[in-house]
């Protein structure tokens, strides 16, 4: 069951904030932080769970993607990085829907993580965050991709596994 994952796409401080978001991002030419991206990254994630054999719950796989980057709008509107903006955010989302204490700390811990390189390869809720938040963004086909400031190596420029 996906109850409690619907639950923080339902939750009223989760819907504001990723209002906000789309309001703020409306023209945005590079990635965004949609619903689109944020499943991408729970769905890649779920596969490395699959395929590493982690048995990581599927909840705390969705709740961790959908929530990640939800405190974008923070780092736009008061400079506040965007992984501790969103994991305040979740700290207040995730108990209210249902996310017993480990869960919540496991959570929170990949949400602070998930832009830091040295947990890519760790088999673990965080460093497949961090892996799939990467692996999510299709710069091969980006219109904007050229005007990116990403790095050339950074970019996913081919399709992999």
């Amino acid at each position: 069951s996906m109850k409690r994952v619907n639950r923080i796409w339902e939750h009223p401080l989760y819907r504001e904030a990723y209002a906000r978001i789309q309001e703020l991002e409306q023209d945005r030419e590079f990635c965004g932080h949609s619903a689109e991206h944020f499943l991408a990254v729970a769905r890649l994630m779920r596969i490395y769970d699959l395929q590493e054999g982690t048995g990581l719950s599927k909840e705390t796989i969705y709740a961790a993607a959908l929530l990640h980057d939800i405190g974008r709008h923070l780092q736009y509107l008061e400079g506040t990085p965007h992984q501790e903006a969103s994991a305040a955010l979740a700290a207040e989302i995730l108990p209210a829907c249902g996310f017993q204490e480990m869960e919540t700390k496991e959570i929170l811990e990949a949400i602070r993580a998930h832009r830091s390189p040295e947990i890519r390869q760790e088999k673990s809720l965080r460093g497949y965050l961090y892996r799939a938040d990467k692996a999510s963004r299709n710069c091969l086909a980006c219109p904007a991709e050229p005007a990116c400031d990403w790095p050339k190596e950074k970019k996913n420029l081919e399709i992999t596994d």
